[in-house]
């Protein structure tokens, strides 16, 4: 069963234009991780410091398995940019 998983991403508003240009690189990866089903990125329009990245995942494993990876090797340059960040997961139905 497929899962999506919600950052929710607050970067520091000096550097959002940066940040999101080095989150977009950030992605070319996580695109390419094993089980990785698409990802989104949702900009507030209001807010462009507030960012929302859908990423939807064949399996809670596969998450899992790609969240470990950036906790170590696949450690991200978007880090400095962030001034805050949640995940959430869902079960997505229909």
């Amino acid at each position: 069963m497929s899962i999506l998983a919600i950052l929710d991403l607050t970067l520091r508003p000096e550097s959002t234009s940066e940040a999101l240009a080095v989150l977009d690189d950030v992605l070319v990866a996580t695109r390419g991780f094993t089980g990785n089903l698409g990802v989104e990125v949702i900009v507030q329009t209001d807010d462009p410091a507030h960012v929302l990245v859908l990423e939807r995942w064949e399996s809670m494993e596969a998450d899992t398995a790609y969240r470990a990876w950036r906790a170590s090797e696949g450690r991200s340059a978007l880090a400095p940019y962030v001034l805050g960040l949640s995940v959430t997961h869902f079960d997505p139905r229909g």
